[in-house]
């Protein structure tokens, strides 16, 4: 079923669900972690064991043969996988292991005479065959140049040397040009990742689909071992599975299309499968295993994500399709035989009771991720209005700083006035013009706090009262409060500033830039995956051929994104906070890693002037006169 988007965006204004649950449950956060490592190849490489496993297991226990003996290439085989599954860190050391374990399992088949079955690559299994793929693509991605060549080659003679001693049976040239294509299938995207070049859209999607790319997997190879079994025209069928396959994968965020085009594959397939005669699948509907499960994983996204009146058009479109199909195979294909009671009626009857089974465990899913999701929403948006809210009520305390400040000095220069009036009353008209500048000010300032207050109840903060922020610390000196911030707000992590802050700032500005500052750096003490140094950069600039002058701030880290996985715990809502501030403010704020910020725009140069940091970067606007001055 689909996933959430991952990386440190989704830590911004994903689901508080996952938070909640990790801490009250630690097993279920444990495993939140673990599941954060999954990724497409993995689950492929996952759902390959278990289709040997369909295929050895049965095997081995059918009274055929020397008992067991079919089980004895397993052990070699899940020590591939391991071998593929450690590539990712360590390609090299992978590879050449799985060379040796690959070609010690062709031994031991040798010596023992264990039967073995063709895939991809003649007589070897289906998770040697990805294992193998996806070490040499580890290998051409990550490992250096000669060292990925001479491990590629040693893995492509250790298979050639396994179908030579399992005795293949296929002829050298045809095996070679089977092994050059599917060696290119890993070299070439392998190298495209060691060049830098982006992942398409495709590569995306499977990243963030990783357990439906598996599920899919899993029937593929299901449905290749029944194709292999003996092969025949059955094999056309091969073509159908695959497309209903790619349809599910690119319609996972917008169903109802890939639905509709699944029914014409559907038929599609019913036309196939009698013009070659292909009975194979006669007893499952007439259908392939992975357009079976195609059709269920799309009938759970209707009816998650389309309205109902949408869903249920589709998914009888689907039925129709589906059960025409089948009645059309069974009474066409299905051998008649000497016996009392009519076969097809009974076959149909089965077929049927099947299909609403399947019907409705796909609708019982479907429904079930609806009411997660409109409680996810519910929750966000909950989450949200108090993120919100909380920095409301930071900025209604502020409010009272910030006058309190212009009040006091009003109220000294007027106690100052009174006392000296009688002695000097020449003093008293410039004296009124400090009180009715410092009176100014404090009423801009405080028309521009009290923005935040706009619409809400006098308690709607009540909660939020207990936080406390940079506000509470914050002198007059936006320099020394950065210097001091910066010296204690990572972890030690080193912290360079560039700081000129233009004279007579807003202490309303001061706060929020302050604020800003603050919850950056600690973003990039919680998110920042192995960033060594932090930039924080502030400087008046204007805007508009000078006729606006604004505060620019920018905080950025050398820090690589990390990858948490569709149940990924989630970290807080500290740039809800920050961009609810910045706007009441009338500023703008952007964040996110180079070239792919949202937002304002970005000037391309890091804090540190050496042309951007390469990690995670927030940068902010903010206007150092209020619409009332500027005006």
């Amino acid at each position: 079923m689909p996933c959430e988007p991952s990386g440190r965006a989704a830590a911004v204004a994903g689901s508080a669900t996952v938070g909640v649950v990790s801490e009250t449950y630690p097993l279920r956060e444990r495993v939140t972690r673990r599941l954060r490592s999954a990724d497409p190849a993995s689950m492929v490489l996952l759902a390959a064991v278990f289709g040997d496993l369909a295929v050895l297991v049965p095997a081995a226990t059918d009274g055929w043969g020397t008992p067991l003996l079919d089980l004895v290439p397993l052990p070699g085989i899940l020590l591939l996988a391991g071998c593929a599954v450690l590539g990712r860190s360590r390609p090299v050391f992978a590879g050449w292991a799985g060379a040796c374990v690959l070609g010690a399992n062709s031994l031991l088949i040798a010596y023992t005479g264990a039967p073995t079955f063709s895939t991809l690559l003649p007589e070897t299994s289906f998770a040697e065959c990805i294992a193998g793929l996806l070490l040499v693509y580890y290998c051409a991605r990550s490992a250096p140049a000669a060292a990925a060549t001479v491990t590629i080659g040693l893995l492509v003679a250790s298979e050639l040397a396994s179908t030579v001693a399992r005795d293949a049976g296929m002829h050298i040239l045809q095996l070679a040009g089977i092994g050059l294509v599917l060696l290119l299938v890993a070299v070439i995207p392998g190298a495209r990742a060691r060049q830098g070049i982006g992942d398409g859209t495709l590569v995306t999607l499977l990243r963030q689909q990783w357990l439906l790319v598996g599920v899919l997997a899993l029937a593929l190879f299901l449905d290749a071992s029944i194709m292999l079994e003996a092969p025949s025209s059955d094999v056309v069928m091969a073509l159908p599975a695959i497309a209903a396959v790619v349809l599910v994968i690119r319609g996972t965020s917008s169903p109802l299309r890939p639905a509709l085009l699944l029914a014409g594959v559907i038929a599609a397939t019913t036309a196939l499968a009698l013009a070659t005669d292909a009975d194979r699948y006669l007893h499952l509907g007439g259908l392939p295993i992975a357009a079976t499960v195609s059709g269920m994983v799309v009938t759970a996204l209707l009816v998650r994500l389309e309205s109902p009146r949408r869903a249920v058009t589709a998914i009888s479109i689907l039925a129709v399709t589906v059960a025409a199909g089948s009645t059309v195979q069974v009474m066409a294909l299905l051998e008649p035989v000497q016996i009392a009671y009519n076969r097809d009626v009974e076959v149909l009857q089965g077929l049927a009771l099947t299909a609403v089974l399947l019907l409705g465990i796909s609708v019982a899913i479907g429904l079930f991720l609806r009411a997660r999701d409109s409680e996810r929403k519910t929750t966000v948006e909950a989450a949200i209005a108090e993120a919100q809210t909380a920095e409301r009520m930071a900025l209604a305390r502020e409010l009272h700083d910030v006058v309190a400040h212009h009040v006091t000095g009003i109220v000294v220069q007027a106690q100052a006035v009174r006392i000296v009036a009688q002695q000097n009353p020449h003093v008293v008209a410039d004296s009124l013009g400090q009180i009715e500048n410092a009176g100014t000010e404090a009423l801009t300032a405080m028309r521009r706090l009290v923005r935040s207050m706009r619409g809400e109840s006098g308690d709607a903060g009540a909660g939020a009262g207990e936080q406390s922020g940079p506000g509470e610390q914050a002198t007059t000196d936006l320099d020394a409060d950065l210097r001091k911030l910066a010296s204690s707000a990572v972890h030690g992590m080193p912290v360079r500033l560039d700081v000129d802050v233009p004279p007579e700032l807003p202490q309303e500005v001061a706060r929020s830039a302050l604020r800003i500052v603050q919850e950056a750096l600690t973003n990039v003490s919680k998110h920042a995956a192995g960033a060594s140094a932090a930039w924080v950069a502030v400087r008046g600039e204007a805007r508009g051929g000078g006729d606006r002058a604004l505060l620019h701030i920018r905080v950025a880290d050398d820090g690589t994104p990390g990858e948490p996985g569709p149940l990924a715990a989630i970290g807080g809502y500290g740039l809800v906070g920050m961009r609810e501030r910045v706007e009441l403010l009338g500023g703008t704020l952007a964040a996110g890693r180079p070239g792919d910020q949202q937002g304002h725009g970005r000037d391309g140069d890091g804090p540190d002037g050496t042309g951007g940091s390469g990690g995670w970067v927030v940068e902010a606007w903010l206007p150092l006169q209020g619409e009332e001055e500027s005006q």
